[in-house]
């Protein structure tokens, strides 16, 4: 049974921090408050966090790309959602990949999550039916006590890229239900899970999908 409800709340129009917002709620089963349990805990000794709610935050600032070219310019291009809202799309796909990374965890540390992307840059196209590429994903991860709201450890930017099919591999791919959406909430699931198990232990620049699994590309 799922632990978590998923409360989403996405700020429409200017605000003061122009952000889209997507928030939950909080993990129905009781924990100690992160203060009681740090001091009990020399901080070294916290090697993982229970996340206990979290945001994601997709800044209006921003720039979306529809141009099918092989490299728009742009913070944000998305093709794997029918034309609309990508900032709202980019939201959800985050609190999916949150959610299930989240599921589960059994992490000593309670905390409260935020995300704030900075880039999601996947396939045009053109690109995706002919060279492929690389999904350029980067957000920060900011992790903070849930009674005072100070952070637990310093903010850090996270850099989840992925090699992305091209060609032949990605048509074969999407006719086994194998799209962009799929594999990029997947590794983005891999990636949190494993920040929040290990802070650090993502690992930075390309990786793939393999069987489920995230390896370096040989």
């Amino acid at each position: 049974m799922k632990h978590v409800r998923i409360i989403t709340a996405l700020v429409l129009g200017l605000s003061v921090s122009a952000c889209a917002s997507f928030e939950t709620a909080t993990r129905n089963a009781p924990l100690e408050s992160a203060t009681a349990l740090a001091a009990k805990l020399p901080s070294a000794a916290v090697q993982s966090f229970a996340v206990q709610s979290y945001k994601v935050k997709v800044p209006r600032s921003l720039r979306v790309s529809e141009a099918n070219t092989y490299y728009p310019l742009g913070d944000i291009v998305w093709r794997g959602d029918p034309i609309g809202d990508r900032h709202a799309q980019i939201g959800e796909i985050f609190i999916t990949s949150m959610s299930q990374a989240i599921d589960g965890a059994q992490g000593a540390l309670p905390v409260d999550a935020e995300i704030v992307l900075k880039r999601f840059h996947a396939l045009t196209e053109k690109t995706r039916y002919t060279v492929g590429g690389v999904h350029s994903i980067a957000f920060d991860l900011i992790l903070r006590d849930p009674e005072t709201g100070l952070e637990v450890v310093p903010p850090r930017t996270i850099r989840a890229d992925l090699k992305a099919y091209g060609g032949s591999k990605a048509i074969a791919a999407e006719q086994q239900g194998i799209t962009q959406k799929v594999r990029i909430t997947q590794h983005l699931e891999n990636v949190l899970r494993s920040e929040l198990a290990e802070p650090g232990s993502a690992p930075e620049g390309v990786t793939q999908l393999v069987a489920g699994l995230e390896v370096n590309p040989i």
